[in-house]
């Protein structure tokens, strides 16, 4: 059987790097994004490729769907792992998470608005557009979103991520409704408290097993939705 291919975005760190480690591990060819140089580091010392960008940026998304292309002739796998949208009161890179963050809704801009947009609704979209075809055409593939818990249960402290993540929840059901048949599914999955963040007894009192998420346990689960054992899974948020 031909090696599969899978690609992941914000692979530099956190739950994106734990994704690619997982599936390098499980034999697959990887194709890496982040905005520093993290991404192509990793690619190199796993035997992938990868490359600098955002997945903000439309032109970048077709730039890394063409590196895969080009390096291995198919795309099996794509997962679309982004950070937090910024402008929001919780910093970009930082660990701090404060579920009492006194936040003005009102305060929020267009900008902030359209940056989440972009950051978190529209890279989906734009990927998908570029992959789904190809993978219709192979005879099938899978495409997993980390999104967040806040999908569900809104945030304060993620108000703009909160809302377009729960955009992002309403195409997927209608991409799995579209593709289907085709065989190339969706599904996405909504991290809460996992070990990359910094969490006090209280936050923890939240959390029924009394402990946060490992990295290790979310990239599992992403390996689980895109292998063909999840394959009569599509249109599940986990």
């Amino acid at each position: 059987m031909e090696q599969k291919v899978a690609v992941v975005t914000a692979a530099g760190q956190g739950i994106g790097k734990a994704c690619a480690l997982e599936l390098h591990a499980r034999g697959f060819n990887i194709v890496l994004l982040s905005r520093s140089g993290a991404a192509e580091a990793l690619a190199r010392e796993l035997g992938g490729v990868g490359m600098s960008g955002s997945v903000s940026e439309a032109q970048d998304l077709e730039k890394l769907f063409n590196l895969a292309v080009t390096s291995y002739g198919r795309v099996d796998c794509w997962v679309n792992s982004t950070g937090h949208s910024p402008n929001t009161g919780v910093p970009t890179r930082s660990s701090a998470y404060d579920p009492e963050i006194d936040l003005n809704l009102l305060s929020l801009t267009d900008s902030d608005w359209l940056a989440a947009m972009e950051m978190i609704f529209l890279n989906v979209v734009r990927s998908t557009r570029l992959i789904a075809p190809l993978m219709a055409e192979q005879g099938g593939g899978s495409i997993v979103n980390i999104t967040s818990f806040a999908q569900q249960e809104p945030s304060y402290a993620y108000p703009t991520g909160s809302c377009m993540r729960m955009a992002l929840a309403g195409y997927m059901k209608l991409f799995a409704d579209s593709f289907g048949a085709k065989n190339v599914r969706m599904n996405s999955v909504l991290p809460g408290f996992i070990e990359n963040f910094e969490y006090d007894d209280a936050m923890l009192s939240q959390v029924p097993i009394g402990r946060p998420g490992t990295l290790s346990e979310i990239a599992k689960t992403v390996a689980f939705l895109l292998s063909e054992d999840a394959g009569f899974i599509t249109g599940q948020s986990v």
